[in-house]
């Protein structure tokens, strides 16, 4: 966004750096977006130049940094060698990732960032030091006030013949705004900066604020050797827990809504019960009655969720991340609500006074809410066009509106003949340039891309990616939001609730970050902002440490992502805690009903030693058999009918792989516990021989010829609990 009129295109990444450094400086501070947008050629140009320059001084500012999987043992890296190359393709990692986790990264170099992988760096100190804890609406700010002075992101090219445009793809997310900022900094003060783009059109071309000229950047690199396909996250199977959380939720969803929701096993869940309910709605509210749905929060589902049959009218979608769930919904018809960046047209769908067919109603409406003058001006007829309210292939000038017939019509509607004219041969059909879905970044399995690179354009425009400032906060066009996000429901999860209200999502009460707060704040306060709106935090009621259960409602904790005072609704495998305008009893004795019934009398007795439940409270008794036992049975009870399968939305694994990765997965959790993990060895080391129908599976390890005492004991470990996962041939 220089004064040039066009960015420089370069073949020669080299060439390119060369170029920044002599422009800003041998202080780079280099801002990359997070996930599958970063400009990993430049990136790993500007790190090796660092490495091999100790007076260049990087510093890398970004979040969540994505990197082809490795194992951490001999059975976990033979296993991701199966299926890394065929999933992960040509993607280039990150010289400066694989390094970091090396601990190999040179003094003149630093990585800070904002959003890390969840879980992945709870070991690493020097990362953790380098974390930003910010919202997502605020890291422009803090990249300005670290002194941001490049920027390095993927375009991809329109190929529309003479078209200078460029899309941001997956991230327009912050990078578009820190680069206006950067300018906003040059204009004022004359700090060098440098805007770089890397072209790869292996990315979905994607509309909306996504959607800049090509001169926002002042440095191209094309280079068709740089091509890469996106990091694409395979899907993992659902557990059968998560199901039970998705189904609560969803019955929370009001359609002629807006949804947000993140990524993940949980989201993946919630999408399939909405689908459920959606394509099947008498099984979806037969499962609810099985559950117990109308007898312990039937007036809860009722006041939040409404009616819980099909979306009749639809919903939006607004979300920071764009997962690969409201690709799923749109297909269905659920995600069908669409909204527009225009407040008269907006306030008209709301009330219900038009629909999106254009008629002469429209117009008038239109004139009757003075959205345009009665003798169309210019501006009118661009706004009215543009909408679609008025026909593509007409033009205006002088006060004439032009058809291609070449006959003219004036303007002036209050002129009875041409007004009837105008409505008659002038109108479009339906409305135009509207959104099922607002979000800032997108990231998902590989299908997901290729999905929406197939959308025609015409589709492909109603997913409008945009900065996070138009989809995480109301601040600068709060107007419009709120029209476009009634009955807004922001799904999130959580790792532990305390009897407070307050949540924990993001990191350790020992100051170690797990993942980040990300936009999650940003969203519940927006649900208490807006007066429909609700915030609604997924949480499990247990984990597993070892072989130990604990329970993820807890009294108090050291560190909090939501505080008590922003609670509202949160959704267990066993239920429905409304919290919000709640006293700090009424609380407790909400989440009391949700918690498993394993720690439920332990966590009352907390609550009655600190002074803040009666000493006479007791559990309701339909609230006592909280075990996993009795809900997942009525998961498990459905499946044969082809209800809840591990894979709903496909998996890139084979049967094989997927057998494998159970058993893994299986072998993994009995690592984790001494109690589970001698028994396990005890029987690997007396097993005398392998079944043959295990011979596929093991070859593909490498292991059914084992070489030594090692591949020998990993081979009958591996065997063993492929026998509870691959079912013996009769």
């Amino acid at each position: 966004m220089s004064e040039q009129t066009q960015p420089l295109i370069f073949h020669d990444v080299g060439q390119l750096i060369q170029l920044v450094i002599e422009r800003v400086g041998n202080d780079i501070r280099l801002a990359t977006p997070l996930a599958a947008g970063k400009a990993n050629h430049v990136i790993n140009a500007f790190y090796q130049r660092a490495k091999n320059d100790p007076e260049l001084k990087l510093t890398i500012l970004t979040a969540l940094t994505l990197e082809r999987p490795k194992g951490n043992s001999l059975l976990e890296n033979r296993f991701l060698e199966l299926f890394v190359d065929r999933i992960f393709s040509d993607y280039p990692d990150l010289d400066y990732e694989l390094d970091r986790m090396a601990n190999r990264l040179p003094e003149n170099v630093r990585v800070i960032e904002f959003y890390f992988p969840p879980g992945k760096y709870l070991h690493h100190p020097r990362i953790q030091q380098e974390y930003i804890s910010s919202n997502y609406t605020h890291v422009v700010r803090d990249l300005m006030n670290r002194g941001a002075n490049v920027s390095a992101q993927l375009l991809v090219p329109d190929e529309t013949p003479g078209s200078n445009m460029v899309s941001a793809s997956c991230n327009p997310d912050v990078s578009l705004d820190l680069v206006a900022k950067m300018h906003e900094r040059q204009q004022s003060d004359g700090t060098p900066y440098a805007a770089i783009g890397q072209i790869n059109p292996k990315l979905p071309y994607m509309y909306g604020d996504a959607e800049v000229p090509a001169v926002t950047f002042d440095y191209i690199l094309d280079n068709t050797d740089c091509y890469f396909s996106p990091f694409g996250t395979p899907k993992l199977s659902i557990p059968d827990r998560e199901y039970l959380i998705g189904l609560w939720v969803s019955a929370l969803i009001h359609d002629d809504g807006e949804l947000q929701v993140g990524i993940g096993a949980l989201g993946d869940a919630f999408v399939y019960a909405l689908l459920l309910r959606h394509n099947q709605n008498e099984r979806y509210r037969a499962l609810l009655q099985e559950l117990g749905a109308e007898k312990n929060f039937g007036d809860l589902i009722r006041r939040v969720g409404g009616d819980t049959g099909p979306f009749e009218k639809g919903i939006f979608g607004g979300s920071e991340m764009v997962v690969d769930g409201f690709y799923h919904l749109y297909k269905a018809g659920v995600l069908k609500r669409i909204v527009f960046d225009d407040l008269p047209l907006q306030r008209l769908l709301n009330e219900e006074l038009i629909d999106h067919q254009v008629t002469p109603r429209t117009l008038e409406l239109l004139l009757e809410r003075k959205a345009v003058h009665s003798n169309l001006t210019r501006e009118d007829f661009d706004y009215l066009q543009h909408y679609g309210i008025l026909r593509e292939g007409l033009t205006y000038s002088k006060g004439c509106i032009h058809m291609l017939s070449g006959e003219s019509i004036s303007s002036d509607l209050r002129d009875a003949d041409s007004r009837a004219r105008i409505m008659a041969d002038c109108l479009g059909e339906r409305l135009l340039r509207g959104a099922v879905v607002h979000g800032g970044f997108f990231l998902g399995p590989n299908s997901f891309y290729e999905a929406l690179s197939a959308l025609p354009p015409k589709e492909r425009r109603l997913f409008n990616m945009r900065s996070v400032r138009r989809v995480n906060q109301l601040y600068g066009h709060e107007e419009i939001d709120r029209l476009q996000r009634k009955n807004a429901r922001f799904v999130n999860t959580c790792m532990l609730a305390t009897l407070s209200g307050a949540a924990v999502s993001d990191g350790l009460e020992d100051g170690r970050v797990v993942s980040g707060v990300g936009g999650q704040f940003n969203f519940v306060v927006m649900a208490h902002e807006l007066p429909d709106g609700r915030s609604i935090l997924n949480l499990r009621a247990t984990r597993e440490v070892g072989a130990t259960v604990l329970s993820n409602i807890v009294w108090n904790y050291g560190h909090t992502t939501i505080p008590r005072h922003l609670r509202d609704i949160v959704v267990t495998e066993y239920g429905i805690a409304e919290l919000q305008g709640k006293t700090d009893s009424e609380i407790i004795e909400e989440l009391l009903k949700i918690a498993d019934s394993r720690f439920q009398p332990q966590l009352m007795k907390q609550a009655k030693a600190a002074g803040k439940l009666r000493e006479d409270y007791e559990i309701p008794t339909q609230f006592v058999d909280n075990y996993p036992e009795r809900v997942l049975k009525v998961i498990a009870a459905h499946k044969d009918e082809g209800l809840f399968p591990k894979f709903p939305f496909g998996t890139d694994f084979t049967e094989a792989e997927q057998a494998l990765g159970g058993a893994l997965k299986r072998l993994k959790h009995k690592k984790r516990s001494k109690r589970l993990l001698v028994p396990a060895l005890l029987r690997a080391l007396f097993t005398l021989s392998v079944p043959a129908y295990l011979r596929p599976y093991l070859e593909m390890m490498g292991l059914w010829q084992p070489k030594n005492a090692e591949e020998w004991l990993f081979r009958n470990l591996l065997a063993n609990e492929l026998k509870t996962v691959v079912p013996h041939p009769d």
